[in-house]
């Protein structure tokens, strides 16, 4: 089962994420992803998201991580 989640990036105390769709079995930090659909900066909550493709994978069926639901 596919999801939507995020994926931890950044230095340590300095993180941003990334929107990816993922395999629900896979671990976030494996970085085995299908697609990339933006990212988010937490410290300036600067969120660059690819609404078109979101939608597409909503559509196809594909779950939402409760954090991913809060951004969007």
């Amino acid at each position: 089962m596919l999801t939507i989640r995020l994926q931890r990036r950044g230095r340590k105390n300095d993180p941003s994420f990334r929107v990816i769709v993922t395999e629900s079995k896979h671990k976030p930090k494996t970085g085995k992803y299908l697609e990339m659909l933006g990212s988010y900066d937490p410290r300036t909550d600067r969120c660059d998201l690819v609404p078109e493709r979101i939608k597409y994978w909503i559509s196809q069926g594909v779950t939402v991580s409760g954090t991913v639901n809060n951004l969007l």
